[in-house]
């Protein structure tokens, strides 16, 4: 927020003629702003984190619909992993290794509750499409170096329990080791 970007920030060249607002979309900045987001990961490293966050926590089809770039989620999630292991590699040590946590946010959309206060039966996503998106999310930060895949920020368990089978597939797809760390 300190940056004070503008609507043509973060609509970039790439998105100039979108028909929709895009400001707001703090995971779009991996492609429009992408020294911002690598300047706000150092300042965290030099900082003493050892592990940063990719800047992905709305980087889900469900949650990208919003403003019509929902075919961009692959291109996002790996991008913001992408930029946070360059990051990471570049102040990196053998002494003190650094570390990127892929994010999975909770998406816009709630599996258990109903947003219509009228009709409490009614749901606007299901397990499936949580499950579906969170794997599309999950191969895309792997692929662009995440070491960690970090469900983020949950607001309803459903949601929560959705990633899990996601990730766990998109794990053994690649052969990558889990290990579950209790809350």
């Amino acid at each position: 927020q300190n940056y004070r970007l503008t609507e043509k920030d973060f609509r970039g060249s790439r998105f100039a003629d979108s028909p929709r607002d895009l400001k707001g979309n703090n995971d779009l900045l991996v492609l429009t702003q992408p020294d911002v987001i690598r300047e706000i990961g150092r300042a965290y490293l030099h900082a003493g984190a050892d592990i940063i966050e990719s800047n992905s926590f709305n980087s889900t089809s469900i949650s990208q619909a919003d403003y019509g770039l929902e075919s961009l989620v692959p291109e996002l999630n790996e991008t913001a992993a992408r930029l946070a292991r360059e990051i990471c590699d570049e102040l990196s040590t053998p002494d003190r290794p650094r570390f990127v946590a892929g994010v999975l946010g909770p998406t816009n959309r709630t599996a258990s509750l109903s947003p219509d206060v009228n009709d409490a039966g009614y749901r606007n996503t299901s397990f499936d499409a949580l499950a579906a998106t969170y794997a599309e999310a999950t191969h895309a930060l792997i692929r662009g170096g995440a070491d960690i895949i970090m469900i983020e920020t949950v607001f309803d368990t459903l949601n929560d329990r959705a990633a899990f089978p996601a990730i766990e597939e998109a794990f053994a797809s690649q052969d990558v080791v889990i290990a579950e760390v209790g809350a």
